[in-house]
């Protein structure tokens, strides 16, 4: 399965990953397993190996460019004022333009080899991150199969105890009718005021009897 994935991704046409903000926001939850933050890694220290010989390269040129143009204007005086021309200046800047054509050889050729290795190891950064990112879904999933539970459990607790409150106060309200109606409505007062801490629904009709009577 990992082979016949990787040679699927081979295909795909894949952003530079570390580049990429949308990658990053893949991680904004769940930290970057250690080996992404490995590939990672590589492919910036590849990056910016690419960037430092672009950078060093395009400087060379420069300074080629400048010993090439000093060469020129001294071979250009030589015949109107021979005696002083610098042979060995000339020989100077002749080396190091040999020296510079060398390096920006051998940068050329590492900078040909770069975008392959960069995109080895950013697929690799890419299937490496897709696994991490189902570890991330399957936790995910199991976080949210665990809520949902409590959720559902929550809802059938609180119809159960709906249920419980709204017979504890009819219960409550029969209670309190039958007291009023049997003892009376003074008695009933004397015992409120011993019983405050009782939370009682009183029927209307009692409600006013007791409004009446001064309760």
């Amino acid at each position: 399965m990992e082979e016949q994935y990787k040679n699927i991704l081979k295909k795909q046409k894949i952003p530079i990953l570390p580049l990429d903000q949308k990658w990053h926001r893949l991680f904004a939850v769940t930290e970057k397993s250690e080996l992404v933050k490995d590939l990672e890694g590589q492919l910036n220290e590849l990056l910016k190996r690419q960037g430092h010989l672009n950078g060093q390269t395009k400087e060379l040129k420069k300074l080629k460019s400048t010993l090439m143009e000093n060469i020129r204007i001294n071979m250009d005086g030589a015949s109107e004022n021979a005696k002083h021309i610098s042979k060995r200046k000339l020989e100077e800047d002749k080396r190091l333009i040999e020296e510079i054509n060398e390096k920006i050889e051998a940068f050329q050729e590492e900078l040909l080899e770069l975008p392959r290795e960069i995109d080895t190891v950013n697929r690799e950064l890419m299937y490496e991150s897709v696994q991490s990112c189902y570890d991330i879904l399957q936790n995910n999933t199991e976080v949210i199969e665990e809520i949902s539970h409590w959720i559902k459990q929550v809802r059938i607790d609180l119809k159960k105890n709906i249920i419980r409150k709204q017979n504890c106060e009819i219960n409550s309200r029969e209670i309190y009718s039958y007291m009023h109606d049997v003892l009376g409505a003074e008695i009933i007062e004397l015992m409120d005021k011993e019983h405050e801490n009782i939370k009682l629904s009183i029927p209307e009709d009692k409600r006013e009897e007791k409004e009446e009577t001064g309760g």
